[in-house]
C-alpha cells in the first residue's frame, strides 16, 4: 500500500513538472517571454496520481504488444481520464480549469480534451510505463 502511494506520488510530481516545463516553453513560442513561466493546476496532482493505479492494471495485459499499440492504448486511457476528470470537475467548479485553453481549438472535445496532443501524451505515457517499471 505504502508502495502503491509513493508511486502514484511520484508519478504525480513528474506530471507536474512536465506541464510546468512544457506550459513555459509554449509561453516562449507564442510570446517570446524569457521567463519561462509554466503553470499546472493542483487538480492535477489526484489526476497524475491516478497514473500508477491505472499502469498496475493495464501494464500486465498490454505488455506484450508492441511499444507503439501499448502507447496508443494508454493514449486512449488517458483522454477518458482527462475527459471525465474535467467533466467532473466542470460540474463541481462550474468551469473545468483547462476549459478556457482548449475553448475553440480546432482539435478540442468539449473543451475538456485536446486531440492533438496525442503525439505529447504518448510521450508522457511511455516515460510513466518506464517509471512505473523501474519502481514497481
Amino acid at each position: 500500500m505504502i508502495h502503491a502511494l509513493v508511486g502514484s506520488l511520484l508519478l504525480a510530481c513528474v506530471g507536474i513538472a512536465i506541464e510546468v516545463v512544457l506550459t513555459g516553453l509554449v509561453r516562449f513560442r507564442k510570446k517570446h517571454d524569457t521567463s519561462l513561466e509554466g503553470y499546472s493546476y493542483i487538480w492535477m496532482i489526484p489526476i497524475y496520481a491516478l497514473s500508477w493505479p491505472i499502469l498496475s492494471v493495464l501494464y500486465p495485459r498490454l505488455s506484450t504488444l508492441n511499444i507503439i499499440l501499448r502507447g496508443t492504448m494508454y493514449v486512449f486511457i488517458l483522454f477518458v481520464v482527462e475527459y471525465a476528470a474535467g467533466w467532473l470537475l466542470r460540474g463541481a467548479l462550474g468551469e473545468c480549469p483547462w476549459e478556457k485553453q482548449y475553448k475553440g481549438k480546432k482539435w478540442a472535445v468539449n473543451s475538456l480534451v485536446r486531440l492533438d496532443y496525442a503525439p505529447g501524451w504518448l510521450v508522457v505515457a511511455l516515460v510513466f510505463e518506464q517509471l512505473y517499471l523501474a519502481l514497481r
